[in-house]
């Protein structure tokens, strides 16, 4: 009776792993030849592994990432111009503690959504908070945060995340309010946190895009002069001629 109100009173405080690690122990058959620090140690550790695993479950769905991707399952087989050293060295996660960004441009199907899901997936997997959007939608919600109030609050979350992926940029011309959302994220995150964008269009024609001269030039002085750039070229990843399947 003891040991069944201890192990309830472990779920209650919500040592679900303790509990659990509890319940085995006191399962086990035959002569125990662990000592009382054993044990206990194990019990910690079943805690400890059971927490940070809930903590990367839950990274995993604030994030919401687009596409299941890594960054140990890089194709660097496919000629599109991707750098296995400079992959690396985002790996290290050092831009994030940098606040610096990343930038992908390229033609559809090089893979520049799964590389953006692939760092994001690394950072949820180095304890960031990690946030993905297409821009396009992003830009759809903000419009509606500003009718019921939650505007600000919308873009504080957004400044306080350290990750953030904006997919689809420049996929058609900024209006006049989603040129100035655009430069409130950026600005409120410039050297702050880190932003991964991911486009179809080439850096050198943003400014063209962003539309207004004035606001495009403070967007890109935020958001390019401390990124890591990589600029995807060569043939579709998705072309049927292709004759081996890569990882992604």
């Amino acid at each position: 009776m003891l040991n069944e109100e201890t192990y309830q009173k472990l779920v209650a405080m919500k040592l679900h792993g303790f509990a659990a690690a509890f319940h085995d122990q006191l399962d086990q058959k035959g002569p125990d030849k662990l000592t009382f620090e054993e044990r206990f140690g194990m019990m910690v550790d079943r805690e400890w592994t059971d927490r940070q695993e809930r903590r990367l479950r839950r990274r995993y769905q604030i994030a919401k990432l687009r596409v299941q991707a890594c960054m140990e399952d890089i194709d660097y087989r496919h000629p599109r111009g991707l750098d296995r050293s400079v992959m690396q060295r985002l790996a290290t996660m050092r831009w994030v503690a940098q606040k610096e960004n990343v930038i992908i441009t390229g033609k559809t199907g090089l893979g520049k959504t799964w590389l953006a899901c692939a760092l994001g997936d690394k950072g949820c997997r180095e304890d960031f908070t990690v946030r993905y959007f297409r821009l396009p939608r992003l830009l759809g919600s903000l419009r509606i945060a500003r009718g019921d109030g939650t505007y600000e609050k919308t873009l504080g979350q957004l400044a306080k995340t350290p990750i953030v992926i904006l997919d689809d940029w420049g996929l058609a011309t900024f209006e006049d309010g989603a040129r100035r959302d655009v430069l409130e994220i950026v600005e409120d995150r410039h050297g702050r946190a880190s932003t991964i964008v991911a486009s179809q269009v080439p850096v050198k024609q943003w400014h063209d895009t962003l539309g207004d001269p004035t606001i495009a030039d403070a967007i890109l002085d935020r958001l390019i002069h401390n990124a890591h750039r990589i600029e995807l070229k060569g043939p579709s990843m998705r072309d049927p001629k292709r004759r081996k399947k890569p990882k992604e």
